[in-house]
């Protein structure tokens, strides 16, 4: 699982129990389950009667008075607002390079499409000996765009010489043409065969 995806996950869930906690809350005192059930809650426990109240008066205007308590009220306030735009920001850069340029000094307007190179390299890593499919896909950003391959082998290959093969290879005549180092990652899965008898 990709880094960004599980921190989503993560946050998610968090929010989730938060907002499912407190639905839970409302409904159990609004629907006045504590004295139906006859279910006593903790000490202090708000909402605990269909017109019970979250905050009571004396709660809400106990710091109010206080010098510092304005400030603090919007710092945290506004740190929120500035944690949410931060992790909306995050969702919406993009994960695919986009348009590679071509070479350590790009010629002017030479760049060349993501899936392109893609296509490209997952071409070429079809005629190596002992791949029976190959897929490419391309991660990064247009400056540092990283490869990776999910290939699926003849029941009969050697992994260890495939991949010498495709490092020597695919990879080399891409990092060639691009003028970038090219990082990458192998997924690899032998296609299934019948199993054969013996006589």
């Amino acid at each position: 699982m990709k880094r960004k995806s599980a921190v989503n996950r993560v946050l998610l869930a968090l929010a989730g129990i938060v907002l499912l906690g407190t639905g839970l809350l409302l409904l159990a005192g609004g629907f006045d389950l504590y004295r139906r059930r006859r279910i006593t809650p903790p000490d202090g426990w708000p909402l605990t009667t269909p017109r019970g109240v979250l905050l009571d008066d004396a709660d809400r205007t106990r710091w109010v008075d206080e010098g510092w308590w304005w400030p603090a009220v919007i710092a945290v306030l506004a740190l929120v607002v500035l944690l949410a735009l931060w992790w909306l920001l995050a969702q919406l850069r993009r994960t695919h390079p986009g348009p590679v340029s071509v070479g350590a000094d790009p010629l002017e307007g030479v760049e060349l499409g993501e899936s392109a190179l893609g296509d490209a390299l997952a071409a070429d890593v079809r005629h190596l000996p002992g791949v029976d499919q190959a897929r490419v896909r391309m991660t990064g950003s247009s400056h540092h765009p990283e490869a990776h391959f999910d290939l699926t082998l003849t029941p009969d290959a050697e992994p260890g010489p495939l991949l010498q093969a495709l490092c020597d290879g695919p990879l080399e005549r891409a990092r060639q043409s691009t003028g970038r180092p090219l990082p990458a990652r192998a997924r690899l899965r032998v296609s299934p065969h019948k199993a054969h008898r013996a006589a």
